[in-house]
């Protein structure tokens, strides 16, 4: 039995010297999660410390796809910048309150507001817009 590849893709914009956004679309898991922890790694790394994840195009995320949203919080943070996400997805949304990563992350469900929180260094977590 063979499985199909899994639907992930993930696509960047830099928005200025410190903020971009990272879209994806797919699926976030344990096949794919390497995949996107090397690219939210290389945007830190990169100097893009102000962090737009826009996940509206995301269907699932397991555990592992959470632990990269973490570890990507801790660099982002570590680093003194801003990491906001961008989820419409109810499915998706109820994961995040259910593990009470709700209170984690910066929600937003537009890109807008996100974008506009880590430029102006807002913190917090919750559903905000």
């Amino acid at each position: 039995m063979s499985f199909a590849e899994p639907k992930f893709r993930t696509t960047e914009r830099d928005v200025d010297d410190r903020a971009a956004v990272v879209a994806v679309d797919g699926e976030i898991h344990v096949s794919t999660a390497p995949e996107f922890s090397g690219v939210l790694a290389a945007a830190v790394e990169s100097g893009r410390t102000r962090l737009v994840l826009d996940l509206t195009g995301v269907m699932f995320i397991d555990s592992t796809g959470l632990s990269v949203l973490l570890n990507a919080l801790r660099r982002v943070t570590r680093a003194g910048g801003r990491m906001a996400i961008v989820c419409s997805n109810p499915t998706v949304l109820r994961l995040f309150e259910i593990t009470h990563l709700d209170t984690t992350f910066d929600l937003h469900t537009e890109l807008e507001p996100a974008l506009a929180a880590v430029q102006a260094g807002a913190a917090g977590g919750g559903l905000v817009s």
